[in-house]
């Protein structure tokens, strides 16, 4: 395992620079903390002279590849990171600095709890950090967090899982139990930063090397592309023009970003088509054509449409589907979010994704690009138990719901609802070797009791082709090569 970093140590790898902020308790110290825990008073001093910290939370604005930031980082050798009353008034104060400044949050986490020498003190903090995350989401204010070694109990439970962005440092150990409370005969391996991101709770696994060039590009993305120089005035975050108090919730707000003021930002275009075709002669044409191995799939229509991309993986719940990709890239120097399926079944874990990826974008007033390519929704007995009718259900209104506008390209085959859930409402292309059905032409036969060699008749019936899709009102239009 790698030597831990401070928390100054973490801050210079990632940051341009960085002026740290301070703020007053909210309330008068008392003989050994709240809850009179002997020695504590002691215990905290020798932490501060150990450390040279006053607390094992420090904040402050920042710049990262020239962008404004508010960065947070704890210092896990002051009483092991822990979270109480001190700790708790800096990461409110954090918050509150970058919703103020309306820049991004980057925290960066190595902590192991609540801290017990201050009791249910300590504890309620994590519901002072969880107001404060829904007041930074819902101004659509973004929040990136970094994962160091350890990111346990509650610390990673709400600074960190409560993140839009999630990375983590390679072998850290990430887990809501910490390893002196968890079961004897637990599975080492299920704590790991590892194990957080193969089970989707972790959007990506950074070396140290690599954390402010991911972090930069991230940045990047969740600002909408704008440029570094765009997104500085000078100021330190924290700290609004002519003010020098360094209070963390100093001067007036910023003007509200689109999200947070319903203002929709422009559709994305949809991509232009990937292969030279004609429209198809027959329904089952149109079939064996979107089912070809030889036709360009997703990540083909992805590679053409962003100069660059980062993948979000997911669905928080424990899931990965790994036929279903979504994340942000750029597009002509905007940022667009995508979700887009890979020609396989998609299972409940890859539309719990999407549906995470298009309420983040929507927060965020990033507008959605999907591109659909399924032969359907995963009917076995194990995406049955997965919740394959909630997922779905949720991937419906999660685009029906956002407020930020969906372009969706069909560019294979559009099996059913499992197709349909990624489908924009009005604003829907197909390219011309794709197609999209209620259901199979083979299982729509099988149900009218129709012989096997009658598929391609059905087929035809149930006018599936891309042209009969435009004719019916189903799509706006067919797609040309080039756009």
């Amino acid at each position: 395992m790698a030597e831990r970093l401070t928390a100054r140590q973490v801050i210079a790898l990632v940051t341009d620079d960085f002026t740290p902020l301070r703020t007053p308790a909210t309330v008068a110290p008392l003989p050994d903390g709240p809850i009179g825990w002997a020695g504590y008073d002691a215990s905290r001093a020798r932490a501060a002279a150990r450390t040279g910290e006053e607390e094992s939370v420090l904040y402050g604005g920042a710049t990262i590849d020239g962008r404004r930031v508010v960065v947070v980082a704890f210092e896990f050798g002051f009483l092991g990171g822990s979270l109480g009353q001190a700790a708790g008034d800096r990461l409110v104060a954090a918050y509150r600095a970058a919703l103020a400044d309306r820049v991004p949050l980057v925290s960066l986490v190595a902590t192991g709890g609540s801290r017990m020498q201050e009791g249910m003190i300590a504890l309620a903090q994590l519901q002072r950090v969880a107001e404060a995350t829904v007041r930074l989401r819902d101004a659509g204010v973004p929040h990136v967090a970094v994962l160091r070694d350890p990111s346990t109990g509650g610390g990673w439970a709400t600074v960190g899982a409560g993140a839009d962005v999630v990375l983590a440092l390679p072998s850290a150990q990430v887990a809501f139990a910490g390893s002196r409370v968890r079961p004897q005969d637990a599975d080492p391996t299920a704590y790991t930063a590892e194990s957080q991101w193969e089970y989707g709770h972790v959007d990506a696994l950074v070396e140290p090397e690599d954390l402010r060039p991911t972090l930069a590009l991230w940045l990047r993305l969740l600002r909408d592309g704008e440029p570094a120089d765009a997104a500085s005035d000078g100021t330190t975050p924290g700290k609004t023009a002519g003010d020098a108090s360094g209070g963390a919730h100093s001067g007036a707000p910023a003007a509200p970003s689109a999200a947070s003021v319903g203002e929709a930002p422009a559709a994305a275009p949809p991509p232009g088509a990937l292969a030279e075709a004609a429209a198809p002669g027959s329904g089952w044409e149109a079939v064996v054509r979107a089912r070809s191995a030889e036709r360009p799939r997703s990540g083909a229509y992805l590679d053409a449409y962003f100069t660059v991309r980062a993948a979000i993986r997911g669905d928080r719940a424990g899931g990965v589907d790994p036929g279903v990709e979504c994340g942000f890239g750029l597009h002509e120097g905007r940022t667009v979010a995508y979700a887009a399926q890979d020609g396989t079944a998609t299972r409940p874990a890859g539309f719990r994704t999407v549906a995470r990826l298009v309420r983040l974008a929507d927060r965020l007033g990033i507008p959605v690009l999907t591109l659909i390519d399924t032969p359907g929704a995963a009917n076995d007995a194990e995406a049955e138990r997965a919740g394959a009718g909630p997922a779905i259900a949720d991937a419906f209104t999660a685009v029906a719901a956002a407020r930020v506008p969906v372009t969706s390209l069909l560019v294979g085959e559009g099996g059913s609802g499992g197709a349909l859930a990624l489908a924009a409402p009005g604003n829907t292309w197909a390219t011309p070797d794709s197609y999209f059905s209620v259901i199979a032409p083979e299982l729509a036969s099988a149900i009218l009791k129709r012989e096997a060699d009658q598929a391609p008749v059905t087929a035809d019936q149930l006018r599936l082709r891309p042209q009969d899709l435009v004719e019916l009102g189903v799509v706006r239009g067919i797609v040309s090569r080039g756009g």
